[in-house]
C-alpha cells in the first residue's frame, strides 16, 4: 500500500467517526427527553399518592366514630 492508500483509508475512518458521533448526539438527545418526559410523570404520580394520604387517614379516623 502506498501513502495515498493509508491517507485515503485514515479519511474513509474520520469521515465514518464523525457521522457515528452525529448520529450518537441525536440518540443521546432523544434518550435524555425520553428520561425527562418520564421524571416528569413519575414527579405527577408521586403528588397523586400523597394526595391519597389524606383520604386513607381520614378514612381511618371516621371509622372509629361511626
Amino acid at each position: 500500500r502506498g501513502k495515498r492508500s493509508i491517507v485515503a483509508t485514515v479519511k474513509e475512518a474520520l469521515i465514518r467517526i464523525e457521522a457515528h458521533e452525529k448520529e450518537c448526539l441525536v440518540r443521546y438527545t432523544n434518550i435524555e427527553k425520553r428520561l425527562d418526559d418520564g421524571a416528569k410523570r413519575f414527579s405527577r404520580l408521586e403528588m397523586m399518592i400523597w394526595g391519597v394520604y389524606p383520604f386513607i387517614l381520614g378514612t381511618v379516623f371516621l371509622s372509629k366514630f361511626i
